[in-house]
């Protein structure tokens, strides 16, 4: 595999599927996104997403493979894709198959989570480590796991969702009537609500707008106590779940992104603190904790990057 070669990514969402092609980390062209509330089925969305791929395949004939990742689970090796969050309707889809018929091209399907987890993994944050925990900090929270120098993901696809990992076994119900799911105490609705009433807690009264990550980030540098409250309380459960996972899987790193880490060191400073005080010294020393490389466009260049080199593995590239 050549370092020019290129590649397209597809990055699908509850709300839009993006397109891009790739060469390394560089996005070279896009096409328009496709809004994926518009259709009501998955033969549908991927009418328009086959046009939206042929339409960069005539721009980029060099292009060598798609890959595509999809929010739910997803039997990569099998190339099919089950329960999409946020997007129903989606019951064993031959995605892989789909997009192999309408380009022509070998392809590959992943959860999105670990599309960005790969692309961390072989050109950002963590190339050059055999052993990783990625997470994404958003209104959820996703995440991959590389183990032994390959991505981990278990018997039904479903590894690494340490978003539903539990930090406290009568905590919040979650989605699938889980307790104490880590994503219900850091996604933003849930940091919103809280802050709300924190605030109102401390006599102040905040809409939710003023109580997102990103406000409560500016408040906390200006130093209003309950923002900084918040972010450490933040910090405290996250610290939490990254232990479960550092005590069963021992990875070299954990590399976090998303919005709420756009907040540097107001997570990373009680988050490094939390994690030191409760784990064996030797071992915190050499845990690292990382910013993620890539922003938005990880997803699209993890997912073009894996079918690029899964296609080289299989003879196709």
């Amino acid at each position: 595999m050549a370092e020019n070669d290129l590649s397209i990514g597809v990055d699908m969402g509850g709300t839009s599927i993006k397109f891009a092609v790739v060469r390394g980390t560089e996005l070279i062209g896009r096409a328009e996104p496709v809004r994926t509330q518009d259709f009501v089925s998955p033969d549908a969305i991927f009418a328009e997403v086959g046009k939206r791929l042929k339409e960069l395949i005539s721009r980029f004939p060099d292009v060598k493979a798609v890959g595509m990742g999809i929010p739910g689970f997803v039997d990569h090796d099998r190339g099919i894709a089950d329960s999409l969050t946020n997007v129903p309707g989606w019951y064993d889809v031959p995605v892989r198959d789909m997009l192999e018929e309408m380009t022509g091209l070998p392809a590959a399907v992943d959860n999105d989570a670990n599309c960005m987890a790969y692309a961390e993994w072989k050109l950002g944050a963590g190339k050059g480590l055999n052993d990783l925990v990625c997470l994404t900090l958003g209104t959820g929270v996703g995440s991959g796991i590389v183990a032994n120098g390959q991505m981990l993901r278990g018997s039904l696809g479903a590894a690494g969702e340490l978003g539903h990992l539990s930090i406290d076994y009568q905590g919040r119900l979650g989605y699938y009537k889980n307790h104490g799911a880590l994503e219900n105490y850091i996604g933003h609705p849930r940091i919103q609500e809280d802050a709300a009433a924190a605030y109102a807690a401390a006599g102040q009264e905040k809409p939710l707008e003023d109580c997102a990550p990103y406000p409560l980030e500016l408040a906390a540098k200006a130093g209003d106590p309950v923002a900084l409250a918040m972010w450490d309380d933040i910090a405290r459960k996250l610290a939490t779940g990254l232990l479960s996972c550092h005590y069963i899987l021992n990875p070299a790193a954990f590399i976090i992104g998303g919005g709420v880490a756009k907040a540097g060191d107001l997570l990373f400073e009680p988050l490094h603190r939390y994690l030191k005080a409760q784990t064996y010294g030797p071992h915190y020393e050499k845990l690292r904790i990382l910013p993620a490389q890539f922003s938005n466009e990880a997803g699209i260049i993890g997912a073009a990057r894996m079918a690029l080199e899964e296609a080289e593995a299989r003879g196709k590239a």
